[in-house]
């Protein structure tokens, strides 16, 4: 081969390299990779999710009306100006056109309202708070929903892996059914058996595959993932089924004080108490402080009009005090509607913990329901897998009745998928349980 020919060659392998790399770093700068852990599923989830970023919207939109309420406490200021003219008719002189205008500034400012701005402050801080814990919900939800995706498509893999081993099992099997028959030791019957055995295994393959599909669409409409045809998440080496499970007043306990649904209940109450406080301060007076200046000018010819300016020039400053006498049942009305407000805060505050308290209860349960099954599915698995491979080596030498081979096959076959999801159920209710007390989900 020619120096030129190898040179060439080189260089069209840098390119296809460069290019590749790139098209890879292009990937990973959209955060989008091919396969995900549970940790890139929930990370990137919590900043792309639509619903959490409305939900950070509603707080900058708290947070614009927190600063709202500051600057109530501060004056305004207007100016003001206006210039017109006027078509009139002079006596014997035919017709002409005047003009005349005025400029101004003025200024307000709210001296006492009966404390309804600094009230109002202090109710639209807690409410940027509200709509912070309103994102620490959802974040919350996502991160269950994210979790019992991720875990049901590591079932479908090892659904898929043990289907794929018994239609491997299974063509051996039908191999030497088709040998023996040959060899004229079994009959016709006996292969066709093995026939079935292996068409309904490919099936159950099938259905294997098919589920991880769905469940992976399942998990990309949670992440709400564009289209990828690349998309897959990494099976862990082990996952954790059989830790030590907390108590269950412990776990109530520290819900209770943190969980923010039972956070955002609270400032709920505080918020309905301050909306109380500002509905009365509808029966107190108001002072307010106005100011202003400004001057005017008519086109009068005998006047300069900047003497004008000057000679009509006006400053004039005020107190306004404005005392409700009889509002109409107006006042009454606000106050009794905000007490309302407030005795529904606090039934929402009840039911927030009431319901936290038995969901903590049925995780409890859960777990403890779970974790009983995942002993008892490995147990099955383990006694079931020794008979399976007995009754394999039975058919092998040809000593195994094929009925009572397909019966323990069957048996196999269940104890395997029990153990399956009995390892993950626990799995997942274990790491939901352990959520409520804080700890970070994690496979």
């Amino acid at each position: 081969m020619s120096q030129f020919t190898i040179k060439s060659l080189l260089l069209i392998f840098l390119s296809l390299s460069f290019f590749k790399g790139f098209g890879q770093d292009t990937t990973a700068a959209k955060g989008i990779p091919p396969v995900w852990d549970l940790e890139a599923c929930l990370q990137y989830a919590k900043r792309n999710n639509i619903t959490l970023k409305n939900l950070r919207l509603d707080k900058q939109s708290a947070e614009e009306d927190k600063l709202l309420a500051k600057s109530a406490l501060l004056p305004d200021l207007a100016a003001s100006g206006s210039l017109s003219y006027n078509h009139v008719n002079l006596n014997n002189s035919g017709s002409g056109i005047n003009s005349s205008g005025s400029y101004g500034l003025s200024s307000a400012w709210t001296l006492y309202q009966g404390g309804y701005l600094k009230k109002d402050i202090q109710q639209k801080d807690l409410s940027v708070q509200s709509a912070n814990f309103s994102v620490l919900e959802s974040e919350n939800d996502i991160t269950l929903q994210i979790t019992q995706a991720y875990l049901n498509i590591l079932v479908d893999k090892e659904s898929i892996i043990y289907n794929q081993d018994l239609v491997k099992t299974s063509r051996a099997q039908l191999a030497q059914a088709q040998r023996r028959f040959t060899a004229g030791s079994v009959a016709k019957k006996e292969v066709i058996q093995f026939e079935a055995q292996l068409a309904g295994d490919n099936y159950n393959l099938t259905t294997a595959v098919n589920a991880e599909r769905q469940d992976k669409i399942t998990l990309k409409q949670l992440l709400q993932l564009p289209e990828s045809r690349d998309f897959d998440v990494v099976k862990p080496d082990t996952v954790l089924s059989d830790g030590i499970i907390p108590d269950l007043s412990s776990v109530q306990q520290y819900a209770l004080e943190n969980r923010p649904e039972i956070k955002n209940a609270e400032l709920g109450v505080r918020i309905a108490d301050l909306n109380v406080q500002k509905a009365k301060t509808g029966y107190l007076p108001t002072l307010s402080l106005g100011a202003g200046m400004g001057t005017s000018f008519a086109n009068d010819p005998t006047y300069n009009t900047f003497r004008q300016f000057d000679n009509n020039f006006y400053q004039q400053a005020g107190l306004t005090l404005s005392i409700p006498i009889f509002t109409k049942r107006q006042n009454k009305t606000a106050v009794a509607k905000a007490r309302i407000v407030m005795e529904q805060s606090k039934n929402t505050l009840q039911n927030a913990k009431t319901a936290l308290e038995l969901t903590t209860e049925q995780a409890f349960i859960t777990v403890q329901n779970a974790k009983n099954q995942f002993v008892s599915a490995t147990e099955q698995l383990n006694y079931n897998k020794e008979l399976y491979r007995i009754s394999n080596e039975e058919l092998r030498i040809g000593s195994a009745n094929i009925y009572d081979f397909y019966q323990q096959r069957n048996l196999y076959v269940q104890a395997l998928q029990s153990f399956i999801q009995a390892k993950y159920n626990a799995a997942l209710a274990a790491r939901i349980y352990e959520f409520y007390i804080g700890i970070p989900i994690k496979l």
